[in-house]
């Protein structure tokens, strides 16, 4: 016998409930479980692709694994490092670059910034707090015995979620579907599959181009000779899934921090705008067509909507979970607006002659 309709959501209601309080209340503990998800996800196809090959699942997830972990290291000894010294840097160096910008103003505009002016005040007190609590941020980070432990645990659980997960992924999968309603089985496989194709475009798309955009934007900028290119180019690759918004951002803030460290020598600003120019020419017109398509159904505005609530309600894991759940509410509103079309509550009753009643345009 069917499960009536009004009895279905309210189980399916109640489900989804208990899913958003455990990821409430639970955030912080599954964090680990929810990166090991996403790379796993993200590395599925590499597995798929090497299993179709030549390796075995097992022996492919290996791989996988060691050159993830060689990758890490490479990283940890060489990038981390130079990132946390430019960062300390960058924080302590903000009152002095704040004076120059007061002293440069005040050589242009002395009327702006008299000494109990708003403007002057707000800026000083503008580099005293970055100082301040830049400081305080990165020491905490740092030394805090309770994020070195969480940090240790990321670095050993996240791997051994993800290697678990990577290898009994197609099982999985598998498992679900056979769990899936029999009567909406075909229904459910059709949004999923049209929400996985859009968060794998964006998800896996967006981030090799996240990751392409970084390395490009920080390579350059050291070798113009930008002081802080690295964290400049780590800050931009890392916000260039929002359309523009990496290189507008990261060429103001290298532009700005360029003016200290470049004035009168304008060759070399010129040449920190054109990495940014040129960033932005080949992420819009030759990466991102290539590697996630021209348009997934994720408009920036939604992206930006969903990764300020879900990062308001649940905090770091619910900005990991926002671009999936938004590529996943935005297909199924899609496919309910397709529905709604078709239906007669649309349509409406039919004209006399088996006719609609909708205009037509020559």
């Amino acid at each position: 016998m069917a499960v009536p309709v009004k009895r279905q959501l309210q189980i399916w209601g109640a489900l989804a409930a208990i899913l958003v309080l455990a990821l409430w209340q639970l955030g912080e503990v599954m964090l680990p479980f929810v990166l090991g998800a996403a790379v796993a996800y993200f590395l599925d196809p590499v597995a798929d692709r090497l299993e179709a090959l030549v390796l075995s699942r097992v022996a492919a997830t290996v791989v996988i694994s060691l050159g993830a972990v060689l990758i890490f290291v490479v990283a940890i000894l060489l990038v981390v490092p130079l990132l946390i010294e430019q960062t300390r840097a960058l924080v302590a160096v903000a009152p002095r670059l704040f004076t120059d910008l007061i002293a440069f103003l005040n050589g242009r505009f002395p009327s702006l910034l008299e000494a109990d002016s708003t403007l002057r005040q707000s800026l000083n007190q503008l580099g005293e707090a970055i100082q301040a609590r830049g400081g305080e941020l990165i020491n905490a980070v740092l030394g805090s015995a309770v994020s070195v432990i969480n940090i240790v645990l990321l670095i050993v659980v996240v791997p051994v979620v993800a290697f678990y997960l990577l290898l009994d992924w197609d099982h999985l999968v598998a498992r679900i579907d056979t769990l899936l309603p029999r009567e909406h089985a075909p229904t459910i496989r059709t949004l999923a599959r049209d929400i996985d194709r859009t968060v794998a475009s964006f998800i896996r798309g967006m981030g090799t181009v996240c990751l392409i955009m970084g390395v490009f934007y920080a390579v350059l900028l050291m070798l113009v000779g930008l002081q802080f290119g690295l964290v400049v180019g780590l800050i931009a690759g890392l916000v260039t899934f929002i359309p523009y918004v990496g290189a507008i951002l990261g060429g103001a803030l290298a532009m700005g921090l360029g003016l200290f460290q470049f004035w009168g020598d304008w060759m070399s600003l010129a040449l920190v705008a054109a990495v940014f120019v040129a960033g932005q020419a080949l992420e819009g017109n030759v990466i991102t067509p290539r590697l996630v398509g021209r348009s997934v159904g994720l408009h920036p505005v939604w992206l930006i909507f969903a990764l300020s609530v879900f990062g308001a309600l649940f905090g770091f894991v619910g900005m990991l979970v926002a671009v999936p759940v938004a590529a996943a509410i935005g297909v199924v509103a899609r496919h309910g607006i397709d529905a709604y079309l078709q239906s007669a509550l649309y349509h409406g009753p039919e004209a006399p002659g088996g006719q609609d009643d909708h205009p037509h345009h020559g």
